[in-house]
């Protein structure tokens, strides 16, 4: 790794907006050498994908432009280059893969289509060779039926086979540099683990250079040789993976770091960044991360820092580390004191599920005749204690936001019993359950499509006193949004402005407000903060714990996200293809999982302690649940299957009071278990 194949030089890349001139890009300068790993890291608005985009040249003119700056690709400034070479440089020595495949593909075209196109305009390849190579390269991706996803189009596809196709056509002409921007964001943690070996294994195959943009730092520890941390359209601090992540020198480094869940107990409050990332219309002269930082001193308003070099290789834009005049370091101030805490009500149950299922028809002919069904949920029993979390994890396709869904009575297909307020709601009238939602409230994972754009907030938070509480005067109205607004963090001055005004973190905190306006006892999170920065989500996580306290809420918090669900939940329940075959207290269950499939989703979060260069745990992705497999639903995937496994679902076995899997495992036989070494 001693050529340097990128080096980009003093770029800025501005946008003429009704607002004013946007500096999303200003004056950075970095380099990327042949078969390299550059972790690109920082908050949403901090200029990452732009930096990708301008590389990749896909900045449109006149509302985009580069005033200054320079892009060397294998020597030649690609800023000059014109069109004709840009076309024969993307996709062939410089591919990405974009964030959002559903997107990023043609909908209306075929895998196969896609696929070839490059291979027939870079390599000259006819259409025969070009299939073969295309099912090459899809066999290469682990997909197992590489003909048949050649005949789809993305929208049949699943979300990782959808990503396992933008890699294939990003490596299909074996690129010298592959920028990879938020490849796994949307993903599970075991097909993201997927991916990630995926890519590793192609960089080594072919000795690319990567380029990985993204916000989980666990992520970087695993892919990264080098980290450059951007805030606000410049680099704050530039050194090699370890460092950065041991060592941290930057005040905004060390606070990102400070901000991840994983590993908090949850005795303490979790570390935040007061403030947002300003606009890039707003930018200051100064040091732009100077509002937000415990070190701030009139210098660092005056004029922005240059990179100040150290021994080590690495570059920090903090006066603190002037040599000639550094800054006094302050006290940072301890605001992780201790969490408020819960505590379950009497230990009352507040919500109990017994055989709850939800199974959709499948419709076949033009009579439409019913031909099979989805078990999206198949048998649930759980139950919620008053002013407690239950987490319930699982992959995409198990059946959890149906499970929140069916809870509600949202779906018309939900049978079974839920009891909430000892009431089962399947057997209550129309105008019966309208009233009862008023304590059962849900959040979803994307606050933008949640709230109505036409909207102003007051009207979106008072929707609910409107309908549940039609009899209170306009001013009292104005007055419990205004309350609801302040319990999370917002002035009630926001209440005038519309929910695209606002940053993702305060739109979801306008989301909240308006579950909590009605004093719900019950608030069903569905991926509430899956889509936030992790500075944003410890700021949204403490207020969550903190509401739960002060009005004894109780959870139920749908995420795939581990780290989340073990600082936050008091039990877990995991879920796979529609039934529950985990649960127990969440120290239990993250001490000592006891179901193979829990074991492989906790080995397949990305650790920023440790690099793992193994294989992912787990192969594969979840079964239809059309065709559920026989016996247990786990056995094709797991190491441990024993013949039974096939032929039977194994029950529900205790491992101790409060922790209990449904496995064979565990199958009491002789007044023991059947245990295995892992």
């Amino acid at each position: 790794m001693s050529a340097k194949l990128l080096e980009v030089e003093n770029l800025r890349t501005y946008f003429k907006t009704e607002a004013g001139l946007a500096r999303a890009v200003d004056g950075i300068s970095f380099t990327v050498e042949a078969g390299e790993s550059l972790g690109l890291v920082g908050e949403s608005a901090c200029g990452k994908s732009v930096t990708a985009l301008s590389i990749m040249r896909l900045i449109q003119p006149p509302r985009g432009y580069h005033p200054t700056g320079s892009i060397r690709f294998e020597g030649a400034d690609l800023l000059k280059a014109d069109e004709e070479n840009m076309r024969h440089i993307r996709g062939h020595r410089i591919s990405m893969i974009f964030q959002e495949p559903m997107t990023a593909l043609n909908p209306v075209y075929t895998v196969a289509n896609q696929l070839r196109e490059p291979l027939m305009l870079h390599h000259g390849l006819d259409r025969k060779q070009a299939d073969r190579r295309c099912l090459e390269l899809l066999t290469q991706m682990g997909i197992a039926a590489p003909d048949v996803v050649m005949k789809s189009y993305p929208h049949q596809l699943s979300g990782g086979m959808r990503q396992r196709v933008m890699i294939a056509m990003a490596v299909a002409c074996r690129p010298r540099l592959m920028i990879a921007d938020e490849p796994t964001t949307a993903l599970d943690v075991t097909v993201q683990a997927q991916i990630l070996h995926l890519i590793k294994s192609l960089q080594r195959e072919i000795g690319m250079a990567l380029i990985l943009i993204t916000h989980d730092l666990g992520i970087v520890n695993q892919m990264s040789d080098r980290v450059l941390v951007m805030y606000s359209g410049r680099i704050a601090e530039t050194a090699p993976c370890q460092a950065i992540l041991r060592h941290s020198r930057h005040p905004y480094t060390v606070k990102l770091l400070q901000s991840i869940p994983r590993g908090v107990s949850r005795a303490r409050r979790l570390r935040v960044i007061p403030g947002i990332v300003r606009q890039a219309t707003d930018f200051a002269d100064g040091c732009r991360f100077a509002e937000r930082c415990d070190h701030v001193a009139p210098r660092c308003e005056a004029a922005a820092p240059p990179l100040y070099a150290e021994a080590d290789g690495r570059q920090v834009a903090c006066y603190l580390y002037d040599r000639e005049g550094p800054l006094p370091r302050r006290e940072e101030p301890i605001e992780s004191g201790d969490a408020a805490e819960s505590r379950p009500v009497n230990g009352t149950t507040l919500l109990e599920i017994r055989d709850l299922t939800t199974h959709f028809p499948v419709k076949r002919g033009f009579f439409q005749r019913v031909v099979g069904y989805i078990k999206a949920v198949d048998g649930v029993t759980l139950a919620i204690r008053e002013g407690t979390t239950l987490g319930l994890v699982g992959e995409s396709g198990c059946g959890k936001t149906t499970l929140g869904l069916s809870i509600l009575r949202l779906d018309e297909h939900a049978r079974g019993a839920v009891e909430f307020e000892d009431k089962d709601i399947f057997t209550l009238s129309t105008s019966e359950i309208r009233k009862m939602r008023r304590a059962m409230q849900i959040i979803f994972q994307d606050p933008f499509s949640s709230l109505n754009p036409r909207l102003l907030v007051r009207e979106i938070v008072a929707e609910g006193l409107r309908v549940h509480e039609p009899t209170l005067r306009e001013d009292e109205v104005l007055k419990r949004v205004a309350m609801s607004l302040e319990e999370v963090g917002l002035s009630a001055s926001v209440a005038e402005r519309y929910a695209h005004e606002f940053s993702g973190g305060q739109r979801q905190r306008i989301a909240i407000a308006r579950a909590l306006v009605l004093r719900p006892r019950l608030i069903v999170l569905d991926e509430a903060t899956s889509s936030l920065d992790v500075s944003v989500q410890s700021q949204v996580l403490n207020l969550l714990r903190d509401l739960q306290a002060r009005y004894g809420l109780t959870y139920l918090f749908i995420t795939h996200d581990l780290g989340v669900v073990e600082y936050l939940a008091h039990e877990v329940a995991v879920m796979y293809l529609g039934r529950i075959v985990e649960y127990g207290e969440t120290a239990a269950v993250f001490e000592n999982p006891a179901h193979p499939y829990t074991r492989s989703l906790l080995a397949a979060v990305p650790s920023i302690h440790s690099r793992e260069e193994n294989p992912p745990p787990l192969a594969g992705e979840v079964p239809s649940p059309i065709a559920p497999p026989q016996g247990c639903h786990f056995h094709p995937r797991c190491p441990h299957a024993m013949p039974h496994c096939k032929d039977q679902y194994p029950p529900c076995c205790s491992i101790s009071e409060t922790h209990s899997a449904s496995c064979f495992l565990y199958e009491r036989e002789t007044n023991r278990s059947i245990r295995v070494s892992y």
